[in-house]
């Protein structure tokens, strides 16, 4: 790890080589920052640390090999002492989490300009994360949007609101969830009734408009 008076080893990967050219030509503009190395693809990534043991991964999460957050989690089980920096273009709120949980100090949009991704470098090495506002903001958004159960919902009533959302009838709900089409109308009636709408379709609609269900799980 830099001890803050030699250069800031910092290895590169993205799968575009204008990116890593453009980057590498930006830090070369700092004395303090040396690029030591660059990678296309995550395998490639997880391994030029191993061999050069950078001080700091910049990383893009799509690879064309596998994502970032498989790069991040491959890092770390690796146990060096890499700072993993996100630089994409994506601010989705399930990757910035991902990335964030898997072991990613900061995370930066691909707008940061050539300045700000110096001092998000520095302040990296020192223990000082950096996050892109915007991605700040959408975890902000994911973590205060209302869930299932802010409105009470059962397990069973969750169930059945996602197959609402899939346009599902009573006899087809029913079917899939093996229970009578009558226990399928009383849990109907008491989704209504807890997200305040008047119709099935207005809680098929507020529930996809708030995502209060999960439908890459079901």
């Amino acid at each position: 790890m830099s001890n803050l008076t030699n250069p800031i080893k910092v290895l590169l990967v993205d799968d575009h080589d204008i990116v890593l050219r453009g980057l590498e030509v930006s830090l070369a503009t700092f004395d303090d920052i040396e690029v030591v190395g660059h990678a296309r693809a995550g395998s490639e990534a997880i391994g030029r640390c191993e061999q050069l043991k950078p001080d700091v991964l910049l990383l893009d999460l799509m690879m064309p090999d596998m994502n970032g957050i498989q790069v991040i989690q491959g890092v770390r089980a690796k146990n060096l002492d890499t700072i993993i920096i996100v630089l994409t273009n994506f601010k989705e709120a399930d990757l910035v989490q991902g990335a964030l949980e898997a072991g990613a100090t900061s995370y930066l949009l691909k707008n940061v300009s050539v300045d700000e991704l110096g001092v998000a470098i520095r302040n990296a090495v020192r223990g000082r994360p950096t996050l892109a506002p915007e991605a700040a903001q959408v975890l902000i958004t994911s973590m205060t949007r209302p869930k299932a159960i802010d409105f009470d919902l059962t397990e069973r009533e969750i169930d059945v609101l996602y197959l609402l959302t899939r346009g599902r009838s009573n006899r087809q709900i029913a079917d899939q969830l093996v229970i009578s089409s009558s226990t399928v109308k009383n849990h109907v009636s008491s989704i209504i009734a807890k997200l305040s709408v008047k119709s099935r379709t207005e809680a098929a609609t507020k529930a996809l408009r708030l995502k209060l269900v999960d439908e890459n799980n079901r």
